[in-house]
C-alpha cells in the first residue's frame, strides 16, 4: 500500500527527481501515463548506475503506469556523445545482437513482460523502426524539423565542438539526439506514449525529442521528461565501481558475494541515500532505519538492511543467504562443512587478494609442517610452522589442527582447494594443480 499520493512524491522524498517539465506533475496525477526509459546496448549487461533507471520504471508501474523499456539496438550503434569526451569505437552487429539479448534478459528479472494488465510492461527495440528508415526520409522527415542551431546549443554538443572536452564530434555522433527523438515520436504514435524518463545527463536529449515530437505532429501534443539525478558517492568519486571495477547485475560479471559486500561497505552517508534509491521500503521505515543508525552507527544497520534489499531484488532471497554464509565463512565462525558448500567462484571471489600457492595432488600425502612451509610457503620455515602449530595458532578448512594432521582428498573444498589459517586473519589458499 503506497503511502505517498503519486509517483511524482515518491520519487521527490525519495531523492530520485531532478527535472521535469512543467505540467508532467499535473499530468501524473490526474492520468494512467505510458512512459519510456532507453538502454543502450554498450555492453551485454547492466551495472548498479543502470538499476536506477529500472527502478524508476518500478516505481513508475506500481502507480499504475505504463513502462516501456527501449533497448537501443539502432543508438547503440552510434554511441551517445552525453559526457563522453571520446568518440564511442562503433559495435559491430554481432557483438550488438549479444549486447541486446543480454540487456532483454537483465531487464526481465525486473519487469514482468508476460504480463496481462492493461498497463503491463513492454520491451522493445528501436532497431525495428530505424532500421525501416532510408537516409533520405530520415533526413527529410526528421533532419528538416530541428534546426542544427537548437542542436548545438545543447551541453553535450556545446562543449565537444568547442573543444573543452575531446577531439570534436562526428556527424555520427551528431545526429544520435534525432534518433533518440524519433524514438519518442514512433513511441507516441504506436503506444501513446508521452512521457520520457532517465538520467539528468538525458535532459537535453529528452527535451529535443518533446520539441520533435510537437514539430513533427501538432504543436499542442502532450509531451513531458523528467529526469533522476546521476548516483555519486558523498566523497565526490565515481559510483559504481570497485577496485575490481563496475558492480554489474549478472552473477558471472560481479558475483553475488562481492555485489553484497559492496553495499554492505557503503559510507554511512551514502547509505542514507542509497536506501531511499535502490529499495522499495516505505517511508516510515527508511526514517526508522536512519533513527536507529545514527544511534549506533558501529552496528551498520542501514548497510545491512541496504545490502539485504537490493541482494534479494537483483538476485533473490536463496542467492542473499548464500552472500551471508560467505560473509560468516570470512568473519565469523563457520566451518569446514561450511567452505564446503560454496562454489569455487564464490570461495575466489571471498579470499581474492590473499597469498596463494599451487602444489601437486601427491604434495597432499606430505607431513603438515613441510606442506605448511616447503611446499606452499606459507611460513618461511619449518621451525617457524611448528612453533606456530605448538601455539594452537594454525587450522585448515578453519578447524585447528596439530603436527600429526595429515591432509587428504577428503578436506579439499571444490575438489581443488585447501584453506590455511594462522590466527584469525592470516589466510593462505591452496590449489591443487591440474
Amino acid at each position: 500500500m503506497h503511502t505517498q499520493k503519486n509517483f511524482v512524491e515518491e520519487l521527490r522524498w525519495r531523492g530520485l527527481l531532478q527535472d521535469m517539465t512543467p505540467g508532467t506533475e499535473e499530468a501524473l496525477a490526474k492520468n494512467q501515463l505510458t512512459g519510456y526509459i532507453g538502454f543502450d546496448p554498450t555492453a551485454d549487461s547492466l551495472h548498479i548506475g543502470s538499476l536506477i533507471p529500472i527502478i524508476l520504471l518500478m516505481h513508475f508501474h506500481r502507480y499504475g503506469h505504463k513502462p516501456i523499456a527501449l533497448v537501443g539496438g539502432a543508438t547503440g550503434l552510434i554511441g551517445d556523445p552525453t559526457g563522453k569526451s571520446d568518440e564511442r569505437n562503433l559495435l559491430d552487429d554481432k557483438t550488438l545482437e549479444a549486447n541486446v539479448q543480454g540487456i532483454k534478459n537483465v531487464l526481465s528479472r525486473f519487469l514482468d513482460f508476460q504480463d496481462s494488465a492493461a498497463n503491463a510492461p513492454i520491451l522493445l527495440n528501436n532497431a525495428d523502426w530505424i532500421s525501416q528508415f532510408t537516409f533520405i526520409d530520415f533526413v527529410r522527415d526528421v533532419g528538416k524539423r530541428i534546426t542544427v542551431n537548437y542542436m548545438m546549443a545543447k551541453d553535450s554538443v556545446k562543449k565537444r565542438l568547442t573543444g573543452e572536452v575531446g577531439q570534436g564530434m562526428s556527424f555520427t555522433e551528431f545526429t544520435y539526439q534525432l534518433i533518440q527523438g524519433y524514438d519518442f515520436v514512433h513511441l507516441y504514435r504506436k503506444h501513446n506514449c508521452t512521457l520520457q524518463m532517465g538520467g539528468s545527463d538525458q535532459w537535453g536529449n529528452m527535451t529535443t525529442g518533446t520539441e520533435l515530437l510537437r514539430r513533427m505532429l501538432d504543436e499542442e501534443t502532450e509531451a513531458h521528461a523528467l529526469t533522476c539525478p546521476l548516483v555519486t558517492k558523498s566523497d565526490g568519486t565515481k559510483f559504481g565501481k570497485s577496485e575490481q571495477g563496475n558492480i554489474w547485475l549478472d552473477a558471472d560479471k560481479t558475483s553475488v558475494y562481492r555485489f553484497y559486500q559492496f553495499w554492505l561497505n557503503v559510507a554511512d552517508q551514502d547509505a542514507e541515500r542509497f536506501i531511499k534509491y535502490y529499495t522499495f521500503l516505505s517511508q516510515e521505515t527508511i526514517e526508522d532505519l536512519i533513527a536507529q543508525h545514527r544511534e549506533t552507527p558501529h552496528l551498520r544497520i542501514l548497510q545491512k538492511a541496504l545490502s539485504e534489499e537490493i541482494t534479494t531484488l537483483v538476485h533473490g532471497a536463496d542467492e542473499l543467504q548464500l552472500a551471508q554464509r560467505a560473509t560468516d565463512i570470512l568473519f565469523g565462525k563457520s566451518t569446514a562443512e561450511d567452505l564446503k558448500s560454496l562454489s569455487e567462484k564464490t570461495l575466489l571471489d571471498i579470499f581474492e587478494g590473499v597469498p596463494q600457492a599451487q602444489i601437486d595432488r601427491n604434495d597432499l600425502q606430505s607431513d603438515l609442517i613441510e606442506l605448511l612451509s616447503d611446499k606452499t610457503s606459507f611460513m618461511s620455515s619449518r621451525g617457524e610452522a611448528r612453533r606456530a602449530l605448538k601455539e594452537n595458532a594454525v587450522s585448515v578448512n578453519k578447524n585447528k589442527v596439530s603436527e600429526d594432521f595429515q591432509a587428504s582428498e577428503d578436506d579439499l573444498i571444490a575438489q581443488k582447494y585447501l584453506l590455511l589459517q594462522r590466527g584469525k586473519k592470516n589466510y593462505f589458499l591452496v590449489s591443487i594443480k591440474d
